[in-house]
């Protein structure tokens, strides 16, 4: 369709060469032919775009192939810390709108072969259920809203550290889903050896926590590495590289993408490309 454009245009814009008595109502309407063509071809240009970002595959790798994908997020689940080791998704502006909805009960996730933990766990110890992907990421149905209440997408998560830096951080990535048009997101704890546990189910307790970001435009990304405890310091002293968070983890974030543009991407360090504002 493209080649069979390109010759059309190419056709009028010889034909208009040639002059006639009619030579000013000759040229508006190749004028409009033009514009016509130019138009049709800005949009085949954007739907191309479009296909190219709605089939790239965001997810990282899993260190324990236990990956499970939900309606609208994916998560690799670590039988060893009874927990997620990370929820990947997508983040628009329309993700986040305000709904009210009544909250949910926590319920273990079905999904889960090994079965995620049950939510006793968290019953009589210093830690609150912190989602990973944030309810408020997944405003806009009910069903959801209700699918980040299952234990697959909590960690045990300081109440001081859930409402405050984490928090913070969590609000500035929806704004850059508005600003930026668009964002993927992977985000988790930090599960390695000797970690603290809680409930019977030894649930390990993270010493830090991660999110990973890139422009659904694949232009810029952004990782945060965020030690688990409150801090009234500026988000921008928790960035770090992806390289980084790839040596803590084990996992290979956003190997979809071309090699070259992967690792200047992972290696960046600077967030002078994103609004902190």
């Amino acid at each position: 369709m493209r080649k069979v454009t390109m010759f059309f245009l190419l056709s009028v814009v010889l034909f208009s060469c040639n002059p006639s008595p009619n030579d000013s109502k000759l040229n508006q309407q190749i004028e409009v032919q033009l514009d016509t063509v130019i138009d049709d071809l800005k949009i085949e240009d954007k739907n191309n775009k479009l296909n190219t970002v709605s089939s790239f595959n965001f997810l990282p790798s899993s260190t324990t192939g236990a990956v499970y994908e939900r309606s609208t997020f994916s998560f690799s689940y670590h039988e060893g810390y009874e927990q997620a080791e990370w929820v990947a998704y997508e983040l628009t502006s329309s993700d986040t709108k305000y709904r009210k909805y009544d909250r949910p009960l926590f319920n273990q996730d079905p999904m889960v072969k090994t079965k995620s933990a049950d939510w006793r766990n968290y019953k009589n110890v210093p830690y609150n259920k912190g989602h990973l992907l944030p309810a408020a990421d997944r405003r806009k149905s009910y069903k959801e809203y209700k699918e980040t209440f299952y234990t697959s997408n909590i960690s045990p998560q300081d109440p001081e550290f859930n409402a405050g830096v984490w928090n913070r951080l969590e609000q500035k990535v929806r704004y850059w889903a508005t600003k930026y048009d668009g964002l993927y997101v992977v985000t988790g704890g930090v599960l390695e050896p000797n970690l603290e546990t809680i409930g019977k189910e030894n649930v390990g307790v993270p010493n830090y926590f991660y999110k990973v970001l890139m422009t659904k435009d694949q232009s810029k990304m952004i990782a945060f590495l965020v030690p688990h405890k409150d801090s009234d310091q500026p988000l921008y002293e928790f960035v770090t590289s992806v390289d980084k968070i790839e040596e803590l983890t084990g996992i290979d974030f956003f190997n979809a993408l071309p090699d070259g543009i992967e690792n200047t991407l992972e290696k960046n360090t600077s967030y002078k490309d994103w609004s902190f504002n």
